[in-house]
């Protein structure tokens, strides 16, 4: 899918950029989106700016193409959030809609990059692209989760590839395809089981160079795997959103990731 332009559709380009003030804060210079991407400065805790993703109108759609960029500098805290989930929903346009999220976060900068969950309606065709690159000195919590069909619907096609870089080099690199017409297995007792809610948290901070997460399960259906740089990936599958919602903030909470 790489390389892949739908043809028609709505293109759409957000871009967050979070800066320290020099007083112990963070300013956003920069804060604009199009169409459907309406970012909103919303009110933060102590130092931290906080930015709402608003949807103003559905989709993605078949053959759309949305855009965001978050850019954070040295001394930046910056938390990014969604008004409500994501639906993929097929359009009249041919072709797959893709969704591409590239997040840069410098030395002593801190991303929280936490949307609601991409919901994958019956119909849709859908590739996610989040590419993460970072200072060794960053921070970042980035937490994704999916949604396979809503209340008693098939799910679409969805397609996910995730990317982290720190300091240059590639850390982790993985693609996920569920629905119609991706690869045999990944319904099946080695895949997601049964389940159609699946999600994942990355963590990264310096501390993990010292003391590297430990691997071990959280449960019957999340595991913390740690990375070969400062990171840590957890992985989970539930049932439905909520339950998922709760075993990654459970996740969060026992690797006590947002400080150190």
């Amino acid at each position: 899918m790489d390389g892949v332009t739908p043809v028609g559709g709505v293109r759409a380009a957000a871009r967050i950029h979070a800066r320290g003030d020099g007083r112990g804060g963070t300013a956003l210079p920069v804060l604009e989106g199009e169409g459907p991407l309406a970012p909103r400065r919303t009110r933060g805790g102590a130092g931290e700016a906080r930015v709402t993703l608003v949807g103003a109108m559905s989709g993605p759609l078949g053959g759309d193409r949305f855009t965001v960029e978050a850019e954070v500098g040295e001394g930046a805290r910056l938390r990014v959030g969604s008004a409500a989930a994501t639906i993929a929903l097929p359009g009249q346009t041919k072709g797959p809609a893709r969704y591409d999220v590239r997040l840069t976060v410098a030395d002593g900068g801190e991303l929280l990059w936490l949307p609601e969950q991409l919901i994958s309606a019956r119909g849709s065709e859908l590739y996610v692209r989040t590419h993460a690159d970072l200072a060794p000195g960053a921070r970042l919590v980035l937490r994704e989760e999916q949604v396979l069909g809503r209340a008693g619907e098939e799910p679409g096609r969805l397609t996910s590839r995730l990317r982290l870089r720190i300091g240059g080099r590639t850390v982790l690199d993985q693609e996920l395809a569920c629905g119609p017409g991706a690869p045999g297995g990944w319904d099946g007792p080695a895949g997601l089981a049964g389940h159609r809610a699946m999600g994942q948290l990355l963590v990264a901070r310096p501390e993990f160079t010292d003391r590297p997460a430990k691997a071990r399960m959280l449960g019957d259906t999340a595991a913390v795997v740690p990375l070969a740089g400062p990171a840590a990936l957890v992985t989970g599958v539930a049932p439905d959103a909520l339950r998922l919602r709760r075993l990654l903030d459970e996740a969060l909470a026992r690797i006590d990731v947002t400080r150190p």
